[in-house]
């Protein structure tokens, strides 16, 4: 016999050049990564939210951990690990997805992906789903820049340094 709630495995990626991580699974893929300081913050998104139990297991988290790994050292450009995006309502998916398919090294602005979508002048609403991206790194919510081209709003790490750094790492030009 099933449960009703889906269960939801959480782990580890510690040492990482830009702090600690905490990254949750579903059965179906990734559904959230975040700094270990916004641990608190993260365990009632995925209580609140996804509505399932939550299990420390490290050994179901381990491929995504070793992928983000390889990621912040700048040895993979591509995640091959499946994504859960059932948690996300239709405006953030949509806008997440967008998102998410952005190349290695390249940027769009909030502008862009808000007319990619559909919503040409929903860019502040596409900055608000970036706000709420539950899979930084993955989701590369870092490589959305201001229609200036210079950097706006990040929340994951130290703020706009971590931006910074990683559109560096990525190689990306940025003003």
């Amino acid at each position: 016999m099933t449960s009703s709630s889906p269960k939801i495995y959480l782990g580890e990626l510690n040492h990482t050049p830009l702090g600690d991580l905490r990254l949750a699974a579903s059965n179906f893929g990734l559904v959230a990564l975040e700094w270990a300081d916004s641990q608190p913050r993260l365990i009632a998104y995925l209580l609140h939210h996804l509505k399932g139990q939550v299990e420390e297991n490290q050994k179901r988290i381990q491929p995504y951990a070793k992928e983000v790994g390889e990621y912040l050292k700048g040895k993979r450009r591509e995640f091959s690990f499946a994504i859960d995006w059932s948690t996300l309502r239709l405006f953030q998916l949509k806008t997440l997805k967008a998102v998410f398919d952005i190349p290695y090294g390249e940027t769009r602005t909030y502008a862009e992906i808000a007319a990619q979508i559909g919503h040409p002048l929903a860019f502040r609403a596409v900055g608000r789903a970036n706000a709420t991206n539950p899979m930084a790194l993955v989701i590369p919510c870092h490589r959305v820049i201001g229609r200036d081209g210079k950097l706006h709003g990040y929340g994951g790490g130290d703020g706009l340094p971590t931006k910074e750094w990683l559109l560096k790492l990525e190689g990306a030009v940025i003003a």
